[in-house]
């Protein structure tokens, strides 16, 4: 188990790092559907954190896996996940940033 204190001076928590999705064109039932999916599929388990944000009018979807950087292998796994549950909803992943990796 990793400690959110690990490797900081002074005990201060590490920063989490976030691989964010946009995601075009997703109404709000489908929204539903997908984070309903996450929430009970074990690859987003702690220490993973899911952050979402509802497509609103002229705002597209967006979902973040948030995780400390000790944990990366776990997000990338997760991320791999994510887009085979995207793409079980015929979803268009508009972009997707990865911290540490050249932007495409």
């Amino acid at each position: 188990m990793t400690s959110p204190f690990s490797g900081t001076p002074g005990g201060r928590p590490e920063p989490r790092l976030g691989i964010a999705f946009t995601l075009a064109g997703v109404d709000e039932l489908t929204f539903t559907r997908i984070l309903r999916d996450l929430m009970h599929d074990p690859a987003f388990r702690r220490p993973l954190q899911v952050q979402a944000e509802e497509p609103r009018p002229g705002h597209s979807a967006r979902l973040t896996l948030a995780f400390f950087p000790a944990d990366r292998e776990l997000a990338l796994n997760a991320m791999q996940r994510l887009k085979t549950l995207l793409l079980r909803y015929g979803v268009q992943v508009d972009s997707i940033v990865v911290p540490g990796e050249a932007d495409n």
